[in-house]
């Protein structure tokens, strides 16, 4: 940088201190520096050896190897990363951002929300914690980060684009819940996590869409750390489904007066799986479901919290909004395959 000497009266011209480049970075730069900073010793690089022809079909290739990434939420070394940057391995590699690497056990998948768990024996990690995406709001700031080469970690930025999204999974269902944001995702960076402006992850990285403009999604957090707790104890995700797709909508103010509702949301049924496993004939499009047996259901999450392994076969009560009518309705809930 030149400083330049000024002529002109020292009287009529204050001195002032060189401009140092610390100080141009405005508080939005400041906030991605810190949160890089923080978040990155966490972000690990993930390699995987495949079984052979098991990525047949994926992007025509089928290749014995794959990479992605992960981060590690707990001292004791678990990685939560994407369940196709891992499904059908026969060998899982992690790779720390200080250089070390270090083979991983598989502790389970889910493909229908598309998050796995790894563990790793190593010491000194460094971890982040899940933030609640339920106080998500369009337009606060974004930043995905990944780890696709090791050593080296990589940033980019954005605002949360939409909220409520839904995007089918490589195992063919749909993930509820979807979180849609403009921070591109670079190759290798699936599985990593997206955070906010405090450095707390709000999503999990999982999918791009390049003919539309890099659209990129990452399934929230509320729903991440829920199946990454069922994982870790379990192994997997035993779960009841009613066969629906829906999405968090906000409530009309009067229908919550008028039936003394103690949610602000709930979730719209955009549709409905016909003659499927689950009986669910009482359902319809547009229904805005509002309760589920004696719990209060406002998000997308809550409803898959609620369908849980013990209300799978069994009669439950539904409570939902239909044309400005509260109506009490039975599904039997099936197990998620």
């Amino acid at each position: 940088m030149l400083d330049f000497i000024s002529t002109e009266n020292p009287i009529d011209q204050p001195f002032t201190q060189p401009n140092h480049d610390g100080s141009l970075l405005d508080a939005y730069s400041n906030t991605i520096v810190n949160v890089s900073k923080n978040v990155s010793p966490a972000v690990v690089q993930i390699k995987v050896r495949k079984k052979p022809n098991a990525q047949k079909g994926r992007r025509g290739k089928g290749q014995p190897f794959g990479t992605g990434s992960g981060f590690i939420i707990s001292s004791d070394g678990f990685v939560v990363t994407n369940s196709h940057v891992v499904s059908h391995s026969t060998q899982i590699g992690v790779v720390l951002q200080d250089g070390r690497e270090m083979p991983a056990k598989l502790i389970g998948e889910d493909p229908a929300t598309d998050v796995a768990v790894v563990q790793i024996d190593a010491n000194n990690l460094r971890s982040i914690r899940f933030g609640n995406s339920d106080q998500l709001q369009v337009g606060q700031i974004a930043v995905a980060i990944g780890n696709p080469y090791g050593f080296q970690y990589s940033v980019t930025t954005g605002v949360v684009s939409a909220l409520g999204r839904t995007l089918r999974s490589e195992s063919g269902r749909l993930i509820d819940d979807v979180i849609q944001t403009d921070a591109a995702l670079n190759p290798g960076n699936s599985g990593g996590p997206l955070v906010d402006s405090h450095g707390n992850v709000i999503g999990v990285n999982t999918a791009v869409i390049l003919p539309a403009q890099g659209l990129c999604f990452a399934v929230s957090s509320n729903l991440a750390e829920y199946v990454v707790g069922n994982l870790i104890l379990k192994g997997k995700v035993r779960r009841g489904y009613i066969g629906i797709a829906g999405q968090t909508v906000p409530l009309n103010p009067r229908l919550m007066k008028q039936y003394q509702l103690k949610v602000k949301s709930g979730v719209m049924i955009q549709s409905v799986e016909p003659d499927g496993p689950a009986y669910n004939s009482e359902l319809r499009k547009g229904d805005i479901i509002v309760g589920f047996y004696e719990n209060t259901v406002h998000s997308i999450d809550d409803l898959h919290m609620l369908l849980g392994e013990k209300e799978i076969d069994k009669m439950v009560v539904v409570t939902v909004l239909r044309s400005g009518k509260k109506l009490q309705l039975n599904v039997v809930p099936s197990e998620l395959k």
